[in-house]
């Protein structure tokens, strides 16, 4: 044990600076994401969701970083990597949708200016929906819940939320205004 750590006392030393930053870079980020959420009144299940996502990335960029610190040799490694990444190639685009979906997701935390609560209509040619008025019951990561006036769930792709038309008809806090001069 001893050897290992004289040995390899240099890597052992980057890998303790790199977890320390990673956890600093996640702490950050994580906060920085939760001010941007209580500030643009985002719920809060939308702001776990995003600081999953970038938790996530955080960690693949370290793991990264740990085969620099570690001096893996990447031509040995070339070929598992490419065949690796050959296959989650042809998965991601076969997924393209949901990859879209995703990124749409993260895209409509920070820039959407509509809430849970809020009433919107989607001015959408190619789906009758009969000018149909909608209650935003839930963002998700990969679609939004909207209510309708009967009471059914519909979900609807955040992609398409970002490439429809959106009108917003009432917003929530209109709403509990109305219904607190009652």
């Amino acid at each position: 044990m001893e050897t290992f750590l004289i040995t390899y006392d240099e890597q052992i030393l980057g890998t303790v600076i790199l977890v320390v930053i990673l956890l600093v870079l996640k702490y950050l980020g994580a906060k920085a994401i939760k001010k941007v959420g209580k500030l643009s009144d985002i719920h809060e299940v939308r702001t776990r969701l995003i600081i999953k996502f970038s938790n996530i990335t955080v960690t693949f960029i370290g793991i990264v970083a740990l085969t620099f610190v570690w001096g893996v040799d990447f031509q040995k490694l070339g070929l598992i990597f490419s065949s690796v990444f050959a296959v989650i190639g042809v998965a991601l685009f076969a997924q393209w949708s949901i990859l879209s979906n995703i990124t749409s997701g993260i895209i409509l935390f920070f820039s959407f200016p509509f809430k849970i609560g809020d009433r919107i209509k989607i001015l959408d040619k190619e789906v009758d929906l009969n000018d149909e008025i909608f209650f935003i019951d839930d963002i998700r990561g990969f679609h939004v819940h909207l209510r309708r006036s009967n009471g059914e769930l519909m979900t609807y792709p955040n992609n398409l939320m970002l490439q429809k038309a959106v009108v917003l008809i009432q917003t929530y806090e209109d709403s509990k205004d109305s219904t607190d001069d009652l």
